[in-house]
């Protein structure tokens, strides 16, 4: 993992999800390497340089304690829980960078939802129709996918936002 980028989408109260502005509470950081073994394409999606990542990336046990203590922070006496498009690509990542560095996960080991999933079983669609191409466009942010780790982020929430008010009917 090069970079990390959190972002709080928004909060549940009872049943209700109440939808936070995005770009509010934020967290980001770039991480210096821990191995060798990397794959330049991969890499090179990111638009972050190697080099500059082995030079002036923060040190991923410092960068995945900040992280919790900021989950921690954000969060207050709610359980955080982790969203992403595709779920299972970000959560292999941050879930081993913070048993690896801190010990313990922020999202337990299973507080985690696929928006891919949730807009399958909104729209009722199988899962391999569940593209971002094929969703409505108002259910999909109208942000870029830079690839960057903080806009990924935030565009992911105002997804979450969007499939949390998703009625089909």
């Amino acid at each position: 993992m090069v970079s990390l980028g959190m972002t709080v989408a928004g909060r549940m109260t009872g049943k209700v999800f109440e939808p936070v502005d995005p770009q509010t509470l934020t967290l980001y950081a770039e991480l210096r390497p821990i191995s060798d073994d990397h794959v330049p394409e991969a890499l090179a999606v990111s638009g972050l340089d190697r080099e500059t990542l082995i030079r002036e990336g923060r040190d991923p046990a410092e960068a995945m304690r900040e992280a919790a203590a900021w989950i921690r922070e954000v969060c207050g006496n709610s359980s955080p829980v982790l969203a992403a498009y595709p779920l299972s690509y970000d959560w292999m990542w941050i879930y081993w960078y913070f048993m690896r560095f801190t010990g313990v996960s922020p999202f337990g080991h299973s507080r985690c939802i696929d928006l891919k999933t949730l807009y399958a079983a909104k729209a009722g669609v199988p899962i391999g129709w569940a593209t971002k191409r094929q969703m409505p466009e108002h259910l999909r942010s109208p942000r870029p996918h830079t690839h960057n780790a903080l806009d990924d982020a935030i565009e992911q929430a105002e997804l979450l936002q969007n499939l949390m008010a998703f009625d089909p009917r």
